[in-house]
């Protein structure tokens, strides 16, 4: 079986379980949330940008596609895992072709606020499930900001058209309990408004790591971005600067061999992810340390060690690592205690109700689960045999996986959907399982 052939794989996908402790070391693709980020300011540089380390799948794919349909050069080169951009110097020519952000939240939330910068009308369409994702956060703010929004069907949500030309620089208030997409996007259009932006958090802010590093990508570019205090982000004008950028491990995609480690016992070191790395998601290792497995880092790698049978419960808030919830939850039936994830509320306006998918799956393998406001208490057990229903959500895949290297008879439904930001998941977990 051709695990990297996505489309000819059995649907579901039976996942057979490994009968010794792991020992290997793997390297996960570019980091989704870096590639789409550094893409967009490459897109508004002067200049040629060099992104190496990119990730290549459909969600990075969305974004690429998005600059290309606007008339922007874009070389990408998938064997390298390189992508050149010659950016639009702070605007985007005007184009009658459809932008298309497939079912891409990160395109979608970063696209609208890019386009508004441009020298034209554009008519911004999406995948079904993207449609009934939220968007009046963004909307909102590109009207105050000054430029022309028309939702073409339901209020809030897309299709839309975004008329740009007439953006100006302001203050604005902007809620950041729902997803912190929306702040990252406004953030990025910041440097090329003519006196910079002012954003002012009007609620808490969920996934912070990601607004930091929003920032982070944004500095690498030549933007300045000031924070007087914890709710305050001052983007300074300047635009920015064409160079050359390395793309990190995606640290969401790391969890799971990671997790595997904890569940099924042994060694699995990630390279490229280590003590320096910037994504807020490598303290999903700091999570599986409380639970009783073994951490250690280096410059660039990470390890985790466990024996099979030796974590521990507790309780842990993911407010700021939501996208590691998922994983949490497939490990947690394998701890000694009952394990209550908190601060995740917001996740349930994802690619699908992930708190509700994640209840009921974990329900039909047996596992005993009480869903919270927000967030869930899941208790120790055997998982049982069961086909496991993903809801086009990757990260239902790729997580409820990991219980089939534990216990017999789990199978995965829909195993292409790997595609939005691992393609070559399936050949990464055969791997850690010692199969290749």
């Amino acid at each position: 079986m051709d695990l990297l052939d996505l489309a000819s794989l059995p649907d579901p996908l039976p996942i057979h379980p490994v009968d010794h402790p792991l020992d290997v070391v793997v390297r996960v693709p570019g980091s989704k949330s870096i590639t789409n980020r550094a893409l967009v300011c490459a897109a508004l540089a002067g200049g040629r940008s060099t992104l190496t380390g990119a990730l290549f799948a459909d969600d990075t794919e969305a974004m690429i596609g998005v600059l290309r349909s606007i008339g922007l050069e874009v070389v990408a080169d998938e064997e390298t895992n390189s992508i050149e951009i010659v950016g639009g110097d702070g605007t985007l020519p005007a184009t009658t072709e459809p932008v298309d952000v497939r079912q891409s939240g990160t395109t979608a939330r970063f696209a609208l606020p890019l386009l508004a910068l441009g020298r034209g009308a554009y008519r911004v369409d999406a995948h079904p499930q993207m449609r009934s994702r939220p968007m009046d956060t963004t909307l909102e703010a590109l009207r105050q900001l000054g430029a022309g929004v028309e939702e073409l069907g339901t209020a809030g949500h897309l299709p839309t058209t975004i008329t740009g030309g007439g953006v100006r620089s302001g203050v604005l208030r902007v809620p950041g309990d729902a997803s912190s997409q929306f702040l990252s996007g406004l953030l990025l259009i910041g440097p090329c408004l003519p006196d910079g932006l002012v954003l002012e958090l009007a609620t808490h802010l969920v996934s912070r790591p990601y607004v930091d590093l929003t920032i982070s990508v944004m500095e690498a570019f030549g933007a300045t971005v000031d924070r007087p205090d914890d709710s305050t982000f001052a983007v300074g004008p300047g635009g920015y600067t064409a160079t050359n950028y390395h793309i990190e491990p995606d640290a969401s995609a790391a969890s799971y061999p990671f997790a595997a480690a904890a569940v099924c016992g042994g060694r699995v070191r990630v390279e490229g992810l280590g003590s320096r790395a910037a994504q807020g998601d490598v303290a999903f290792l700091d999570v599986l340390a409380q639970m009783g497995a073994e951490v250690t880092r280096g410059d660039d790698w990470s390890e985790v060690r466990a024996q099979r049978g030796s974590l521990t419960g507790g309780r842990f808030d993911l407010t700021h690592i939501s996208d590691t919830a998922q994983t949490l939850a497939v490990v947690a039936p394998f701890a000694s205690d009952p394990v209550e994830v908190t601060g995740i509320g917001f996740i349930r306006r994802k690619e699908t109700d992930r708190v509700a998918a994640v209840a009921t799956e974990l329900g039909r393998c047996g596992i005993e689960v009480t869903v919270d406001p927000d967030g869930w208490s899941i208790r120790p057990g055997t998982p049982q045999p069961a086909v496991v229903q993903t809801y086009e959500d990757h990260r239902m895949a790729m997580s409820f996986a990991l219980l089939g290297l534990a216990v017999p008879g789990i199978e995965i439904a829909d195993p292409a959907c790997v595609a939005k930001t691992f393609p070559g998941y399936w050949d990464m977990l055969s791997r850690v399982a010692g199969r290749v």
